[in-house]
């Protein structure tokens, strides 16, 4: 059988990716992880054939636990399946490690055509991620300035341009509003912007809002 960790905060979600994957009789054994750092523990302990990866989860990101699971486990095939849009997040995702990258809207053939193929040693790539990553490598020396900030600042960035606070933000990733603070700091340094307000407006104009 294929040994399958899924990490995603939401059971609601993880319940339905069990159900799609029990769709095919006696294939997967399936286990469950909460958090990047849950499934960091798991991985260390047991042996999986793969994983599938939210990017959004409570204290360590998904992208930090894909990098730093790809860095103990190269050949592990890592899928991420995010509620974020391809052009926002497929990327780094791709640059942390993952073989492929879905979108939660996804449908169930589209799902399991990705995980057939990274179970192959293959990398899965959607129309749209495949544009999003030409786009990334078209030799243009002006990068965007949001390619300067880590995973989790682009996370932070991204979630004060939805117009949450640093204390709601540091609830949502179980961190402190000091240390969400410090990142949105350094975010605000690394895309010239002032406060707040320009940020939003940057997150506006180069279509990185919801």
């Amino acid at each position: 059988m294929i040994k399958v960790l899924i990490a995603d905060d939401h059971p609601i979600f993880r319940r339905g990716l069990i159900q799609i994957l029990n769709e095919v009789p006696d294939l997967f054994a399936i286990e469950e992880a909460r958090s990047g750092e849950e499934a960091l523990l798991k991985a260390r302990n047991a042996r999986y054939d793969l994983v599938l990866m939210d990017i959004s989860m409570p204290g360590r990101g998904g992208l930090d636990a894909l990098k730093v699971l790809k860095e103990h486990q190269p050949k592990l095939p890592v899928l991420v399946i995010s509620m974020h849009p391809e052009e926002q997040y497929a990327v780094r995702a791709f640059r942390a490690g993952a073989a492929g990258y879905l979108n939660k809207e996804c449908a169930w053939d589209e799902l399991m055509s990705a995980v057939k193929k990274v179970m192959q040693g293959g990398k899965y790539i959607s129309p749209s991620v495949a544009e999003t990553l030409v786009t990334s490598l078209d030799g243009n020396p002006e990068k965007p300035l949001e390619e300067l900030l880590s995973n989790r600042e682009y996370q932070v960035f991204r979630m004060i341009a939805d117009g949450k606070t640093v204390g709601a933000i540091a609830l949502e990733l179980a961190l402190s509003v000091k240390t969400i603070s410090t990142h949105r700091t350094r975010v605000l340094e690394k895309l010239n912007l002032a406060n707040n307000s320009e940020l939003m407006h940057y997150a506006l104009t180069h279509n990185l809002t919801r």
